[in-house]
């Protein structure tokens, strides 16, 4: 057996800040949600999702990847969404295994109203802090570490 590939220092401290960093603003950003507009993050982002799909629906595994979640999960969120009359789904018509979810309006309007305030705690938790450079950099090393995932 090989022994592991220990981080350097600096490496830890950077491997570190993000994790920390990352919880906490997911954990801002669904606070901020739930209290506000009484959606969480993962529901937020379904509807979000949902808005920008060509006639404002998806099929669920589609759905799951665009969130980067599992099946289940989005299966969940998606049945307190349809509990809620946000989104509806139906089953795909050229496949009888798929469903679609498809954004209401009641959903459209429940994304307006929540999404003033989210885009208020985004901004102020991590977009407004970094510089032009920055920002690019955090897109690209997201953009590369999803690639590398996906």
């Amino acid at each position: 057996m090989t022994s592991p590939r220990w981080l350097s220092a600096d490496e830890t401290a950077a491997w570190r800040a993000y994790l920390d960093g990352t919880r906490l603003l997911m954990a801002a950003l669904d606070r901020q949600l739930t209290r506000d507009a009484g959606l969480s993050l993962t529901d937020f982002e379904l509807l979000v999702h949902l808005s920008e799909a060509p006639e404002q629906r998806l099929r669920m595994s589609d759905l799951a990847d665009a969130v980067t979640t599992t099946r289940s999960n989005v299966t969940r969120a998606s049945q307190r969404l349809v509990a809620a009359g946000w989104v509806e789904r139906t089953p795909c018509e050229d496949d009888r295994r798929g469903t679609w979810a498809q954004l209401t309006e009641a959903g459209l309007a429940k994304l307006e109203e929540a999404a003033p305030g989210h885009l208020a705690e985004v901004r102020a938790d991590l977009i407004d802090m970094l510089t032009p450079d920055e920002l690019a950099t955090v897109a690209s090393i997201g953009a590369r570490v999803r690639s590398q995932l996906s």
